[in-house]
C-alpha cells in the first residue's frame, strides 16, 4: 500500500517505528483500525492513546472520573454509534472520550444533543467500549432487580412527579420507564406505603444499601450494586431539582409527587459520602389534617397542654429529640388556635404542612431570612401567635422572649432533655434567669413510644425472659404484652406510635426558683407538685393498658431517667429527723443509717428550721407533729413557703390517725404521715416510696 493509515503516520511523529506494516487502508474507521495498528506498532493500547493525544494537543481521557449527568444527558444509541463515552458537563461543554478526534460528524451530533461545545479527550476504542458495557451493565442489573421484584417494566407508573404549584401530571414522555426512573417511583411508592418518614440512599464500596425509617427506627429494605445506586440518586436529584453535575458539596431540595389521588412532599437532602453520594428523602404527607384529638395524647397531658395554649402572652416551648413528634404536636395546636380570630403566623425551617388561614414564612438563609430576622418582621404584622420553628441562637431567644412580653403568644421547640431542662437550655442561649422567668408560661417534653402490633402481640404468661424480668424490676412494673413480629408489621412486632408527654407549668413557685437560679432536681420537685406526671410514669400507663412493652419504654426513655438521675444523685439521700423524743430520734436514725443513708437529727422544729435554712439540700423530712417552741405544722408551712425546701418531700408522724387527720395533713403540704408506733418495716418502706417518687 503506498498511502499509510494516520494513525500509523501519528505514531510515526512521536518516534514509533512499526514492526511489521499494519495491514489496513487508510479509508479504515478508527475503531477497526486500533488493534491492528497497535499490534503492527508492537506497544500497548496506552502509547498510541498518548501519540495522538499529542499529536492532536488533547488530554488523555480518564473514564473513571465521569459524572452521571454527562452519561444521562447523551442517549445509550448515539454514544453506541459515535463510539464515544460521555465524560464531563458544565453549563457550556461536554466532554467526551473518543478514539478518532477527526470525526467531524460526531461533533456535529452531540453539540446537537447536548447544546453545548464538545471537547474531545482520547481513549483507545477497547477502553471505550468496556465503560459503554459497563453502563449498560448497571441499567441490566435494574432491569433484573425490577424483574426479581414483580416490577413491569411496561406500562404506566403510579408514582406521578408534579409541580409543586398544583398537581399537575407531566407528560407520557416523562412518565415513561426507564429502568433508573422504575427504581426510584418503586422505592418512594414502598417507603410511602410503609408508612416511613425518611428514606435513607446509603453507598458502600461494592454495594449501596436502602433503608427506610419507619415508626423512629431504620430497617432495611433493598441492596444495589454501586453504578446501580449511583444512578438512583442521580435520578432523585433531577427529581428535586438539585445539580447533579455538583457531587462534592451538601445540596437540598424538594419535589412533590401523587401516589393515587394523595399528595407528598419530598425534602430530599445528599452529602459526598465514600466517594459517592448518600441521599436522605423525607416524607411529608401534605394532605394531612391532624388536630390534637388526632394525636392519642394523654389525658392529663392533653388538658394542660390545652391549659397552656389559652394563655395570650408568653413562651411555651416544645422539647424534644429529631423525630419525637414536635412539629407534628404544634401543628395540632395552631389549628385549634385558628378560630378566625386570631392573626397566626410562622417561621420554619422547613415549612413542613401548608396550613389554611396561617402566614406561614419559610428560612431562606442565603437571602438573609434567619429565623431572628423573620421573627423581627413578623412583630410587626400585628400577630396574636407566633410559632417558632426553633430557637437555636441568642438572637432568635431573646426576640422570641421580647415577643412574648410585649402581649404575644410564642409556640417555639428547642433541644433539651426533659421539660425541666428547657429552663436550662433558655439561659444557655444567653437569656437572663429573671426573663426566663417572666416570659415562660410552660414546657411541653415529648417522646414517641412504638406500639405494639395487634396482630402478632401476645401477653406475657408464665415465666419472664430475663430482659423482662430486668425491666420489670427497674420500673417497678409488670409487663402486659409481648412484641412477636409478623408480615403486616416487617417483622419489628410493632406499628403505629404513641406518645409520651411531661407538661411543666411555671407557677409563682417554679417561677421564684428559676430567678433563684435552682437546680434541675429542685425544679422538678416544685413542677411534679405543681400537678406533672414524668414521662415514665405516662409511658407505664402505656404499658399497663398493653399497648407498648417494657423493652420499649428502655430504648426510648431509659436515657433520659439516667440523665435525670446524673442530674439528682450526689451520694446517698440525706434525710432530716425532726423530733422531740430522744429515743425516736436515735431509733429512727439508726435503721436509716443501716439503709445507707445520710441521717441528721435535731430535736425540735425551731432547730429544724435553722438548719435548713442554712443548707436547704435534703431528699427527705422526718418531722414529729406535736413539738414545743416550733410544733410540726409552724414548720411544715414553713417549709412549703420557702423556694430553697418547697420541694423536699415531708413525711410526718402524728399520734392520730383516721381519714380526717389523713386530710389535713395531706392539706397543709405533707408528703405522707405514719402512727409514731415505730414499726420499721411499714416506716423504711415508705421513706422508700416518698424518695423513689421525688426522685421521678
Amino acid at each position: 500500500m503506498s498511502q499509510k493509515h494516520w494513525l500509523v503516520r501519528v505514531a510515526e511523529r512521536a518516534g514509533i517505528e512499526p514492526r511489521t506494516t499494519p495491514e489496513v487502508s487508510p479509508s479504515t474507521p478508527v475503531r477497526e483500525a486500533w488493534d491492528p495498528v497497535v499490534r503492527a506498532l508492537g506497544v500497548r493500547d496506552r502509547a498510541l492513546v498518548e501519540a495522538v493525544a499529542n499529536h492532536f494537543r488533547l488530554e488523555v481521557a480518564d473514564l473513571e472520573s465521569g459524572d452521571e449527568g454527562a452519561r444521562d444527558l447523551i442517549p445509550d444509541e448515539v454514544s453506541r454509534k459515535h463510539h464515544i463515552f460521555p465524560l464531563h458537563l458544565s453549563e457550556r461543554q461536554l466532554v467526551v472520550a473518543t478514539c478518532d478526534p477527526t470525526d467531524l460528524d460526531a461533533e456535529r451530533s452531540l453539540g446537537f444533543a447536548s447544546g453545548r461545545t464538545v471537547v474531545f479527550q482520547v481513549s483507545s476504542p477497547r477502553q471505550i467500549r468496556e465503560a459503554l458495557e459497563g453502563r449498560n451493565q448497571s441499567e441490566r442489573s435494574m432491569e433484573t432487580l425490577l424483574t426479581n421484584l414483580g416490577v413491569s417494566m411496561t406500562g404506566d407508573d403510579d408514582v406521578r412527579v408534579v409541580e409543586e404549584k398544583g398537581p399537575e401530571n407531566l407528560s407520557k414522555k416523562d412518565a415513561e420507564s426507564a429502568p433508573v426512573t422504575k427504581l426510584a417511583n418503586l422505592i418512594i411508592r414502598e417507603g410511602i406505603e410503609a408508612g416511613a418518614s425518611d428514606i435513607h440512599i446509603e453507598p458502600g464500596r461494592e454495594r449501596g444499601q436502602v433503608r427506610i425509617r419507619v415508626d423512629g427506627v431504620l430497617r432495611s429494605h433493598m441492596e444495589l450494586p454501586m453504578p446501580a445506586m449511583n444512578r438512583l440518586v442521580s435520578r432523585v436529584k433531577i427529581l428535586a431539582k438539585i445539580d447533579i453535575t455538583d457531587r462534592l458539596r451538601p445540596q437540598d431540595g424538594k419535589a412533590r409527587v401523587m401516589i393515587g389521588s394523595g399528595g407528598y412532599d419530598l425534602r430530599v437532602s445528599t452529602i459526598p459520602a465514600a466517594g459517592s453520594e448518600k441521599c436522605v428523602i423525607r416524607i411529608l404527607d401534605s394532605t394531612r389534617n391532624i388536630t390534637l384529638e388526632d394525636l392519642e395524647l394523654p389525658g392529663p397531658e392533653l388538658a394542660r397542654f390545652r391549659e397552656l395554649l389559652g394563655y395570650r402572652e408568653g413562651v411555651v416551648l416544645v422539647t424534644g429529640p429529631t423525630g419525637s413528634g414536635k412539629t407534628t404536636t404544634l401543628y395540632g395546636a395552631l389549628r385549634e388556635l385558628a378560630d378566625g380570630k386570631v392573626n397566626i403566623m410562622t417561621v420554619e425551617d422547613p415549612v413542613e404542612y401548608d396550613l389554611p388561614a396561617i402566614t406561614q414564612t419559610q428560612v431562606e438563609t442565603k437571602q438573609g431570612v434567619t429565623f431572628a430576622s423573620a421573627l423581627r418582621a413578623i412583630l410587626r404584622q400585628d400577630p396574636d401567635v407566633i410559632l417558632v420553628g426553633e430557637i437555636r441562637d441568642r438572637e432568635t431567644a431573646e426576640t422570641a422572649a421580647q415577643a412574648a412580653l410585649t402581649g404575644h403568644l410564642v409556640l417555639a421547640t428547642v433541644h433539651a432533655n426533659d421539660s425541666v431542662a428547657a429552663v436550662a437550655r433558655m439561659v444557655d442561649l444567653g437569656l437572663q434567669h429573671s426573663t426566663v422567668a417572666t416570659a415562660l408560661r410552660g414546657t411541653l417534653a415529648q417522646r414517641l413510644l412504638r406500639q405494639v402490633c395487634p396482630d402478632c402481640a401476645e401477653p406475657v404468661r408464665g415465666e419472664r425472659t430475663p430482659e423482662e424480668e430486668e425491666l420489670a424490676g427497674r420500673y417497678e412494673s409488670d409487663p402486659i404484652v409481648r412484641a412477636v413480629g409478623c408480615s403486616d408489621c416487617g417483622f419489628t412486632g410493632y406499628r403505629g406510635r404513641l406518645p409520651v408527654q411531661e407538661v411543666m407549668f411555671i407557677d409563682s413557685r417554679v417561677q421564684e426558683a428559676i430567678e433563684l437560679r435552682k437546680g434541675h432536681a429542685t425544679l422538678q420537685r416544685l413542677a411534679i407538685q405543681g400537678g406533672m406526671r414524668t414521662m415514665k410514669e405516662v409511658a407505664l400507663d402505656w404499658v399497663a393498658e398493653g399497648r407498648t412493652t417494657l423493652v420499649e419504654v428502655e430504648r426510648v426513655i431509659g436515657q433520659v431517667m439516667d440523665q435525670v438521675e446524673d442530674e439528682q444523685i450526689k451520694g446517698p439521700p440525706r434525710i432530716l429527723v425532726v423530733d422531740d423524743d430522744e429515743e425516736a430520734r436515735l431509733l429512727l436514725s439508726t435503721i436509716l443509717r443501716k439503709e445507707g443513708y445520710e441521717v441528721e437529727a435535731v430535736e425540735d422544729g425551731q432547730e429544724a428550721m435553722d438548719v435548713m435554712g442554712k443548707d436547704p439540700d435534703w431528699s427527705l423530712v422526718i418531722l414529729d407533729l406535736s413539738m414545743p417552741l416550733k410544733d410540726g405544722r409552724e414548720v411544715l408551712r414553713w417549709i412549703r413557703g420557702a423556694v430553697d425546701t418547697a420541694a423536699i418531700p415531708v413525711l410526718v408522724r402524728t399520734g392520730k390517725e383516721g381519714a380526717e387527720s389523713e386530710v389535713e395533713l395531706l392539706n397543709a403540704g405533707a408528703d405522707g404521715y405514719l402512727s409514731k408506733e415505730v414499726q420499721p418495716q411499714r416506716f423504711l418502706a415508705r421513706t422508700r416510696a416518698l424518695l423513689r417518687r421525688s426522685a421521678l
